[in-house]
């Protein structure tokens, strides 16, 4: 139990970028870094972690290196973020009628906001909200799991080294989540990165995620050579 809550924190640490930078400079107060992560780790444990246990585990943390931190803050201040309001999704139970269903779909709606999520027993439809009655009635309702309307998308678009840079996506569901936002579904394409959330979150996100790539670029601004990422 005491290397599962240890692996944990450090898991939460490597994913901060605030968090490093307080231990690195050993600004952080222990107590009040263990406090801030507690609900976190007892989700992720799935029981009531004592304090003392996680106090320990965030002294015996190891923090990682500054050239790792500084490619996760290269990848964040060349970020920039949009937003698209009037989602919904559907989720479906996964069946082979279903995934020839979702597929034909797709392809009825390329030019618009749309993406689909398979797992291994559902699969999840993001659109534009003005399809949700015809996408809906092309199911059956008892394989409807869920459905979702009044929702927004937040895109953020990263510079390629996102790809083979851990740590970053981390770095921005902890920037969203810190503000107390449920996100619906997190989706990658490429160097897009899709948060979907309730329409009353989505200037929180946006709050959140802008302070997160402001203080990114101020640390960025020595390297004046630097090209920012174009955007279209």
């Amino acid at each position: 139990m005491v290397k599962s809550i240890s692996k944990t924190v450090q898991t939460l640490i490597n994913s901060d970028l605030s968090l490093q930078d307080a231990l690195r400079k050993d600004y952080g107060n222990y107590s009040a870094i263990a406090r801030m992560l507690r609900p976190k780790v007892n989700v992720i444990l799935g029981q009531d972690v004592k304090l003392e246990s996680i106090i320990t585990a965030v002294k015996r943390a190891t923090v990682p290196s500054a050239s790792q931190r500084g490619k996760i803050t290269k990848v964040v201040a060349r970020s920039v973020i949009n937003i698209r309001t009037d989602v919904a999704k559907i989720s479906v139970e996964k069946t082979r009628r279903n995934l020839e269903t979702m597929r034909a779909t797709v392809s009825n709606f390329s030019e618009e906001f749309f993406h689909m999520i398979e797992g291994v027993s559902a699969i999840t439809l993001i659109f534009d909200q003005k399809l949700f009655d015809k996408i809906s009635s092309t199911f059956h309702r008892t394989q409807v799991l869920d459905k979702r309307e009044g929702l927004a998308a937040v895109v953020l678009r990263s510079p390629i080294e996102l790809v083979s840079t851990p740590g970053c996506l981390q770095t921005f569901v902890n920037a969203i989540s810190r503000r107390d936002i449920n996100i619906e579904e997190t989706l990658s394409c490429f160097t897009d990165t899709i948060f979907l959330l309730g329409m009353a979150d989505v200037s929180k996100a946006f709050s959140a995620l802008t302070d997160l790539i402001t203080e990114a670029r101020k640390e960025q601004r020595p390297m004046k050579n630097e090209k920012p990422l174009r955007t279209n």
